[in-house]
């Protein structure tokens, strides 16, 4: 990992991270991988990517999520920094998930972690994972093979997925909001709704933003760009603006939580819309 000399990361948490990752496997699964071809095979030519990403330094890593250093350190840490477990943490906002969703999103895939247990748990479902970094996209699509699953990788921004409205039925968003400006956290949201099918749920873990806000110090030795502006709002909040129902919030292990929420049915919409209005006298009985 390259970092910026005077970084928080690289003087106090990279040392300690220094002590339990392998650097020789890691620097093997550098080696394995065609990052070139990778790239071009699971990226889109000539993308923009947007200025709130490209320009920041995640964790103090120079580059951010554009380097293959940052693709293949990430899930090495990532397993350290989501106590007590970080597969615990995200099976904890799969079972949040109802039914069985046929085709699922993970929006902001990362690694394609959340991507992979999502079918594990579904297997009978298509599942699709998004994210902005071509690099990431390799490891996930690396795991899955290993892994002997058939997953769907798109590279793209969360905020403009170019789906068709309702293609979804289920969209996790793992570990992404507290990396993203507000403004682009609602956007996403939004993208959400539209891609949803009526009913369809959305499920989201992430920084628990009640413990954030009373611990800045968290904030500033991760050294994440946006996680101010993440603490100081509300997932709820964000998810009702943009039109979603039934929004439960759970804290996991106090520094994390999941938020689960639906697209309501328009026909239900319509029946509470009529009630509204009969309420507030603008309609007249039909009797």
């Amino acid at each position: 990992m390259t970092a910026r000399q005077d970084t928080l990361w690289k003087q106090l948490l990279e040392p300690i991270f220094g002590v339990f990752l392998d650097g020789e496997e890691i620097k093997r699964l550098q080696n394995s991988i065609d990052w070139e071809g990778e790239c071009d095979r699971l990226g889109t030519p000539d993308f923009v990517y947007p200025e709130y990403y490209r320009s920041q330094n995640f964790h103090g890593v120079e580059g951010g999520y554009l380097t293959k250093s940052a693709a293949t350190t990430y899930d090495p840490i990532t397993k350290y920094v989501l106590p007590p477990n970080e597969t615990w943490i995200r099976k904890e906002a799969i079972a949040a998930i109802g039914g069985q969703p046929r085709r699922i999103l993970d929006m902001g895939c990362g690694t394609g972690s959340m991507a992979l247990m999502l079918k594990q748990t579904f297997p009978d479902a298509e599942v699709t994972g998004l994210d902005l970094s071509p690099y990431m996209l390799a490891i996930a699509d690396y795991k899955a093979q290993k892994a002997g699953l058939n997953l769907k990788w798109k590279h793209g921004k969360a905020e403009e997925t170019h789906f068709p409205e309702q293609s979804f039925d289920l969209i996790a968003v793992a570990l992404l909001f507290h990396e993203t400006p507000a403004t682009i956290a609602q956007a996403i949201l939004q993208e959400c709704f539209r891609l949803l099918t009526e009913g369809g749920q959305i499920v989201i873990v992430d920084g628990n933003q009640n413990t954030l806000r009373k611990t800045e110090w968290l904030n500033n030795i991760f050294e994440e760009p946006y996680i101010q502006d993440y603490a100081a709002n509300s997932i709820e909040v964000a998810l009702r603006s943009s039109g979603f129902e039934a929004i439960q919030t759970q804290e996991v292990w106090w520094i994390h939580q999941v938020t689960h929420g639906m697209k309501p049915m328009l026909m239900r919409k319509n029946v509470v819309d009529l009630q509204l209005d009969r309420q507030e006298g603008n309609l007249q009985p039909a009797f």
